[in-house]
């Protein structure tokens, strides 16, 4: 069982279009997948046309232990589940500040889900709060998903700062797995460069004692596509909105890579474009009924965050951080 965070602190980079369809396509594939949302936008929850109400159990009632995982999971597809969030969720960074233990809530939470699953995949909000640790101490790997500019490049030195920390101190077993390029457009220069200097610092890692001393850069790219930006206004997922749009290529390539780092075969059951034009979802959703369309939604369905301070209190940091002292 692999629990995955997603996960960069910089908003609209591609991380809640990357759970949804990254685990929607593994579901198609056979795998067993359950999705959390940890970001008090709810966009994960909305993209599957869930309504991010008070009063549905969500994934704030799980940290603040008044809820099981299991009583907060909702089906939206075949093998797919999905534990909605909702606004309340952004108290929990205050609620559970004077909290013991506050980093391993979900840890423990998941520790005792009782259901089966193959792929555990976290949409974690663009801070590096309380909610974002919370998934590091619970995950076994991260994927980085990341734009391929030079401001998106600044920001992951303080990233992997802090999983440094949190595999040094908590989970040990915490490893990032590959970084994910969002929004590619293929063939420009800039792309190309970013690239270059990524696969440089991740190949001077190599044989290091450090979280991402074995980190791919996955070869699918995910190219900048307006379906993507779409579908979550129908509250579907690519495959089932626009089967034949290069979104859904993509993200089908992207799970064949996923699921082949642990030897497992994945062939994506992609609908044929006839059978997506009726807009309909897993809820029987048709496009007259159909959730708001995220204005800011690039490749994510987020806006921007606000950095936290450091939870773990860790020194400064910049950008070309190697994990030397």
């Amino acid at each position: 069982m692999r629990r995955i965070a997603i996960i960069n602190q910089k908003g609209g980079v591609g991380k809640t279009t990357t759970t949804a369809n990254l685990g929607s396509g593994l579901a198609r594939s056979g795998q067993r997948v359950v999705l959390l949302d940890l970001d008090p936008q709810a966009h994960l929850t909305m993209h599957f046309g869930l309504e991010p109400r008070a009063d549905v159990p969500n994934i704030y009632q799980v940290l603040t232990s008044s809820a099981s995982l299991e009583e907060i999971v909702k089906p939206v597809g075949e093998n797919l589940l999905v534990a909605p969030s909702n606004i309340d969720l952004a108290a929990a960074e205050v609620e559970l500040a004077s909290v013991v233990g506050r980093e391993v809530i979900l840890r423990d939470a998941l520790d005792e889900y009782p259901g089966k699953y193959d792929f555990m995949l976290m949409d974690c909000p663009p801070s590096l709060g309380i909610l974002t640790i919370n998934a590091l101490c619970a995950a076994n790997e991260i994927f980085i998903t990341l734009q391929p500019h030079f401001l998106a490049l600044q920001g992951m030195g303080k990233l992997l700062e802090t999983i440094n920390l949190v595999a040094k101190r908590i989970n040990r077993d915490l490893k990032v797995s590959g970084v994910i390029l969002c929004m590619y457009e293929t063939g420009t220069k800039l792309a190309n460069e970013v690239f270059a200097d990524m696969e440089h610092f991740f190949t001077d890692a190599r044989n290091r004692n450090l979280p991402w001393s074995a980190t791919t850069i996955f070869k699918t790219r995910i190219r900048r596509n307006i379906k993507l930006a779409e579908a979550p206004s129908f509250g579907l997922d690519i495959f089932s909105y626009a089967s034949g749009s290069n979104g859904a290529e993509d993200y089908a390539a992207l799970a064949r890579e996923v699921a082949a780092m642990t030897g497992q075969p994945a062939p994506v059951q992609i609908p044929s474009p006839a059978q997506t034009e009726t807009g309909e979802s897993y809820h029987g959703q048709s496009d007259q009924n159909q959730m708001a369309n995220p204005a800011e939604n690039n490749c994510d369905g987020v806006s921007d965050g606000v950095i936290d301070p450091d939870p773990l209190a860790s020194p400064g940091f910049h950008a070309g951080y190697s994990g030397q002292g």
